[in-house]
């Protein structure tokens, strides 16, 4: 059994290490949408500091299969009444959201919100695309829970306690901010609905930055939002010119073990800076979303520089557009509370 340390020494180890592996894996394996898995472990182990009991394995592959049928459900009234599903998964978006908000789970919440947009997505464009999406989210999301299996074991706590549960918000605070990370992802779900192939990526970074602004204010955003993708952007370069240096499985397991231990760092403060831990998770899902896109591009014989400057614009098209609607609803809920003084006014 390897020794147990303080979770302050283990957690950003288990961190990079789970996600360097779940990137070597799903690359080496060819995995549909491959940094699917690494995003979704890079997840998992930011907000689980504990081994998941069998009653969580069951309760997440129950999840799995819920989300899928969710998703492919959707798929029809997406292609016979577009109106409606676009509605429908706009209202699924505002309850998966307002439900981490009230009080449950950030991980249910966030495997909820990409299956909600990635299958019906998929699907419209091509059914066979959709069954590609769920083939990845079932795979991913058991890569995950066996990296977090493996990663527990082989770095273990010593006297770790479970992560606290988040306090449940107010219902017309949660309401508010549940509206605005919906109305995040909602453009690029639209976007996707179009060309899913080439918005996956962006679609994906849409639902993390949705998540993100759960946690942050008007007064914060511009920092948050925008300051972690242009982040995660410069790190992607730094990773293809080091992984250019000497294409090989093992060198993008290793420069991800690396790149994402500097970043976990800042996550559990073992370097404390002013920026919060959803900046430095947003800054590596970022890094994972884009250099894992540009592997695929350049596999599949695609201009990479071309096709990563598109595919930033558009990240930062997307991050500018969650800060005008975190500032925009903030001042309309202070509108509110000024028009209604005994309404409680928004913090911050």
């Amino acid at each position: 059994m390897p020794l147990a340390r303080p979770p302050r020494q283990q957690r950003p180890i288990r961190l990079a290490f789970g996600t360097a592996l779940c990137m070597a894996i799903s690359f080496g394996l060819a995995l549909p949408v491959p940094m699917l898995a690494p995003v979704l472990c890079a997840f998992l182990l930011a907000m689980v500091n504990q081994p998941l009991s069998w009653k969580a394995g069951v309760a997440l592959t129950l999840l799995v299969m819920l989300t899928t049928g969710v998703g492919l459900l959707l798929i029809p009234l997406l292609q016979y009444a577009p109106f409606s599903g676009v509605l429908v998964v706009a209202l699924g978006l505002f309850v998966t959201f307002r439900y981490g908000l009230r009080g449950g789970s950030n991980l249910v919440g966030t495997f909820l919100a990409v299956g909600l947009t990635l299958i019906p997505s998929a699907g419209v464009f091509e059914f066979s695309l959709a069954l590609e999406v769920v083939s990845a989210l079932a795979k991913g999301m058991l890569m995950a829970v066996a990296v977090l299996a493996l990663c527990h074991w082989l770095f273990p706590e010593a006297g770790g306690a479970a992560a606290p549960k988040p306090a449940a918000l107010p219902e017309l605070q949660a309401t508010w901010i549940a509206l605005r990370a919906a109305l995040v992802v909602m453009p690029a779900f639209l976007l996707a609905l179009t060309d899913p192939s080439g918005y996956t990526p962006v679609l994906m970074k849409a639902v993390s930055l949705g998540r993100q602004t759960c946690t942050t204010t008007a007064r914060d955003a511009g920092r948050e939002l925008l300051g972690s993708t242009l982040l995660g952007g410069v790190l992607a370069i730094l990773f293809w010119c080091a992984l250019s240096l000497f294409v090989h499985l093992w060198m993008l397991f290793l420069w991800m073990l690396l790149f994402a231990l500097l970043l976990a760092r800042k996550l559990y403060r073992l370097s404390p800076t002013r920026l919060t831990p959803g900046f430095w998770l947003n800054t590596l899902v970022t890094l994972i979303i884009l250099l894992g896109q540009s592997i695929q591009d350049s596999a599949a014989g695609k201009d990479v520089y071309t096709a990563f400057a598109v595919r930033m614009a558009l990240f930062i098209g997307i991050t500018l557009y969650a800060w005008l609607m975190v500032y925009w609803l903030e001042r309309s809920r202070w509108a509110q509370a000024e028009a209604h003084p005994s309404a409680t006014p928004p913090p911050g």
